[in-house]
């Protein structure tokens, strides 16, 4: 996917947009096919539905110029490095049957919006009714501890029963185990993912509200606490500095986000699932000040 970012090993490097075509990137292996990111804000079309169809028939025709030669698709159910951009709702159950159909398998990168930051959905995959063929896990799966995980079907599983052996030297340490299913039980227990809906609902409903009255603020997406907020100068082009200056601003009062997407013009907000309320009015409030004075 354009824009999306898979990790930093050689071949994690290969399938990330956002490293291959960065400066200093090596630019994009000839094996690697690359699908347009869907993004609706901006587009140009009318609706979710139009832009859906649009970026599918893009990624349709990709995908039949090399039938039979694809092994696998990835995607981040929402892009983070591509700008918190939620795909839309119709565009992997659409994209899945295509990739499956010509031999290959499904891929869902969880490790940004899994273990329940998106509120209502556990898994961002859920968000679009589709089930994939692998999983991958890991950031908030042990709260700073180092782990991760793949889930998979049987059927990808037992392919690797061939007599050749595969491990880790680290796999399966019971330490990192037992972390991993501290934090699940945690998340249980205090109902995080519930929290995180109602506190995310509670903090977009605040940021909109704000760029009503900043039209600076131009797009407020994501789910549960996985947001951004697209920021555009007064002709809608993408306004880097003044987002830098929101972000630094927020920085100087210890408050924390960060800036991505293609323009670096979008405020990353991915706070711990313990954020509430009055953090959100904190965090809000403290825009609304930086945006007064500039």
């Amino acid at each position: 996917m354009e824009h999306g970012y898979h990790g930093n090993t050689r071949q994690g490097i290969d399938i990330s947009h956002y490293k291959y075509n960065h400066q200093g990137g090596s630019g994009k292996m000839e094996y690697i096919l690359q699908a347009p990111m869907p993004k609706v804000f901006g587009s140009g079309f009318s609706s979710e539905e139009e832009a859906s169809l649009f970026y599918f028939e893009k990624t349709l025709e990709e995908i039949q110029t090399h039938r039979n030669e694809i092994g696998a698709f990835i995607a981040e159910p929402i892009i983070g490095c591509g700008g918190q951009v939620p795909l839309p709702k119709t565009y992997l159950k659409s994209i899945y049957p295509a990739i499956r159909a010509q031999g290959g398998i499904c891929i869902s990168d969880e490790v940004q919006v899994g273990f329940g930051r998106l509120g209502n959905y556990f898994w961002g995959y859920e968000m679009y009714d589709i089930v994939p063929d692998i999983v991958i896990l890991g950031k908030p799966m042990g709260n700073g501890h180092p782990i991760g995980a793949v889930i998979t079907t049987s059927e990808i599983s037992e392919s690797f029963e061939n007599g050749l052996e595969f491990f880790s030297s680290f796999g399966g340490n019971p330490v990192s185990c037992a972390i991993g299913e501290a934090v699940l039980n945690i998340i249980e227990e205090e109902n995080l993912n519930d929290e995180a809906q109602k506190t995310g609902s509670y903090l977009k409903k605040l940021l909109k509200d704000l760029g009503r009255k900043y039209p600076e603020i131009a797009d407020v997406r994501g789910e549960g606490l996985f947001l951004g907020v697209e920021i555009l100068d007064e002709f809608n082009q993408p306004d880097k500095n003044r987002a830098h200056y929101l972000k630094n601003g927020l920085r100087k009062t210890n408050i924390l986000i960060g800036t991505d997407g293609p323009e670096d013009n979008v405020l990353k907000i991915k706070p711990p699932l313990y954020f509430n309320m009055d953090n959100c009015n904190t965090l809000v409030s403290t825009m609304e000040i930086l945006l007064q004075k500039k």
